[in-house]
C-alpha cells in the first residue's frame, strides 16, 4: 500500500479529521512543544519577514509558527485540500496566517522571496524528497534559513518487553503510513547536495506515555489488518483494548526519535 499521505484526500474525509486531529495533540505534547520552540529559535524575523512551512498538514504547527513570528507574514502550503479547509477551521483567530493548496515541489511562489522556509515530518512521506529542499532553496533569500524536523521512524517502537504483541501496530503504522523510514539518516547530506549550509543538527527522544498521543498508530493499523484478513476481529479489538490498558495504569510507553536540522542559503 501507498503512504496515505502521498494523497491525503483520496484517503477521505474520515482520515482527514483523525489526522488533524492527532497532529493537534502531538503538537500538545510538552515534548513536540520544546522540539517545535528550539527550532523556531533559531529564527531570526521582522515584521516584514515571510515565513513558509511546506507540507502543514491541517496546520498544527503553522499556527505555533505564526504565534511565534507575529506579525510577520506566515503561510502554510499543503498539497491535501481536506487538510486546507481543516487548517483554515482551526486558524481562524490568527491575522498573520494563512494556508494555500500547493505542491512542495513547485511551490507558487518567486525565487529568493521567503526569509524562512520550515518542514515538519513531511519528507518521510514523499517519494522525491529532494525535490522539496531544492524548491526550498529556490525560493529562500539568501541568508534565509531551512528548518526541517522529521522522525526517524525507523526507531518508532511499542515494545515494553520482548516480542511484545502491541509494538506490531508501530511496525505496521512504518509500513503502511511512512514512505521513507530511514529519512533522518540521509537529511544532511540532502540538504548540503542541494546547497545550504548545514548549521545545526540535533536528536530528541520522544516518549509516549497517553493514549491520545499516538491512537491513530494503533486504531488505523488494527482496523487494516482486520480488513485485510491478516487478523480476526477479536485480535483487533484486543490490541486496540491493550493499548487503552495501559494508558490508563501508566504502563503504555512508545518510542520515537525527531531529528532538527537548521541550514542556511548563502549570501
Amino acid at each position: 500500500m501507498a503512504d496515505p499521505f502521498q494523497n491525503v484526500d483520496a484517503a477521505g474525509p474520515e482520515f482527514i479529521k483523525l489526522f488533524a486531529d492527532s497532529m493537534d495533540q502531538r503538537q500538545a505534547d510538552p515534548t513536540m512543544e520544546r522540539i517545535v520552540a528550539a527550532y523556531l529559535g533559531h529564527l531570526n524575523v521582522t515584521d516584514a519577514s515571510t515565513v513558509v512551512e511546506v507540507g502543514a498538514g491541517a496546520g498544527a504547527v503553522t499556527r505555533r509558527i505564526a504565534s511565534h513570528c507575529h506579525p510577520a507574514k506566515v503561510i502554510g502550503f499543503e498539497p491535501s485540500k481536506g487538510f486546507v479547509s481543516e487548517a483554515n477551521t482551526r486558524a481562524k483567530e490568527y491575522s498573520n496566517l494563512t494556508f494555500k493548496v500547493a505542491d512542495g515541489a513547485a511551490l507558487p511562489l518567486e525565487d529568493d522571496a521567503v526569509d524562512a522556509v520550515i518542514m515538519h515530518t513531511v519528507l518521510t512521506h514523499v517519494e522525491d524528497p529532494k525535490s522539496l529542499v531544492a524548491e526550498a532553496f529556490r525560493v529562500l533569500k539568501p541568508d534565509g534559513i531551512l528548518i526541517v524536523c522529521d522522525a526517524d521512524f525507523s526507531k518508532a517502537t511499542f515494545s515494553a518487553f520482548p516480542n511484545d504483541p502491541l509494538d506490531i501496530c508501530a511496525k505496521e503504522f512504518v509500513r503502511e503510513f511512512v514512505t521513507d523510514p530511514f529519512i533522518v539518516a540521509k537529511l544532511r547530506s540532502m540538504i548540503s547536495d542541494a546547497g545550504l549550509s548545514v548549521q545545526h543538527f540535533d536528536v530528541q527522544s520522544r516518549v509516549v506515555s497517553t493514549a491520545e498521543q499516538m491512537l491513530p498508530w494503533v486504531a488505523l493499523t488494527t482496523k487494516q489488518m482486520y480488513e485485510r484478513g491478516d487478523i480476526g476481529k477479536e485480535l483487533a479489538e484486543g490490541l486496540v483494548a491493550e493499548h487503552e490498558r495501559r494508558a490508563r495504569n501508566g504502563s503504555l510507553y512508545g518510542y520515537q526519535v525527531f531529528a532538527t536540522v537548521v541550514a542556511a542559503k548563502a549570501a
